[in-house]
């Protein structure tokens, strides 16, 4: 099968679109001809050697398709079926992914629609639980525009969660679409927060990682209250929980999203899709960082 690898460092020129042996379930698992793959900015960092060590490094932690081959004990799909979910093995950009999550495709969403999900909703949800947000929270979410930072707006708003998000002014719009209130980032953070909810707010969600949290921290009244998916130097030096997914994933929301979806509650929108060939042109504009909604490699 053809895969995303890069046997190097560097920049989006390491990218290759290789040969590799077709992969197999194993117990619990499925394997599905991928139809689309998510982007996400964890590739880019892979890619510059920022997070993983080891080379050669395939790509790819979501994924949409149909099921083609099944592992050992798997009952609640069969061969033929649309699904999206996570391949754990981190090489679902590619023709063939195992998947060790999945739910089915939502019947209004196309492959596409579908490989954006899974990311952003683990990530939101793993973080909304979390802070424990519920009903009649005030939760503010910096960096609201972005694909996890839709996803956390809309979840914490079914949540009943009263949600303000940060945002660059050409967003605001977007993310009142989304149910929440929107303030600017940057200087004078604290008052323009302060203008809509002049006692503070309960809990903070920091996804963009712009050296906020001391103002979240003062916002919502303690570091307890407040946790980063971005700022790692930044949660360990103002005692902040830094969210990840070796600490427990949310695998439960890909079967949760489907009834938002198809009630109208939840959309993720597609930015922009690329045929596997141009990786290299997905990367750019991950790593540009100005997208509103998910990035999404085709396959076919």
């Amino acid at each position: 099968m053809k895969a995303v690898r890069f046997s190097r460092f560097g920049g989006p020129e390491v990218l290759e679109i290789v040969e590799l042996a077709d992969p197999h379930p194993g117990p619990g698992q499925v394997r599905i001809a991928v139809r689309a793959a998510g982007v996400n900015p964890s590739d880019w960092k892979k890619r510059r050697g920022l997070m993983d060590e080891g080379l050669p490094q395939t790509l790819g932690y979501e994924a949409a398709g149909i099921v083609d081959e099944l592992g050992a004990g798997v009952r609640d799909v069969a061969v033929g079926d649309r699904v999206f979910g996570f391949s754990t093995e981190g090489a679902a950009q590619a023709e063939l992914a195992v998947l060790s999550y999945w739910a089915p495709v939502p019947p209004s969403l196309g492959f596409a629609g579908a490989a954006a999900l899974p990311a952003a909703i683990e990530t939101a949800t793993r973080a909304l639980d979390q802070l424990g947000v519920g009903s009649g929270a005030t939760l503010l979410v910096n960096g609201a525009s972005g694909g996890v930072g839709s996803a956390a707006v809309q979840l914490a708003a079914v949540r009943g969660a009263r949600v303000i998000g940060t945002a660059g002014p050409a967003n605001h719009a977007y993310l009142r679409t989304l149910g929440a209130e929107p303030v600017a980032y940057g200087e004078g953070l604290l008052d323009r927060v302060r203008a809509l909810a002049p006692d503070g707010v309960d809990l903070a969600l920091d996804v963009a990682g712009s050296g906020v949290l001391p103002e979240l921290i003062e916002l919502t009244g303690g570091p307890e209250h407040v946790v980063t998916i971005a700022d790692f130097a930044g949660a360990q030096e103002y005692g902040v929980v830094f969210s990840r997914g070796d600490t427990g994933r949310a695998f439960h929301a890909l079967g949760e999203i489907g009834a938002l979806i198809e009630s109208g509650r939840f959309t993720l929108p597609v930015a922009r899709t690329f045929p596997l060939t141009e990786v290299a042109e997905a990367h750019r504009a991950s790593e540009n960082g100005h997208t509103t909604g998910k990035l999404v490699l085709m396959t076919g």
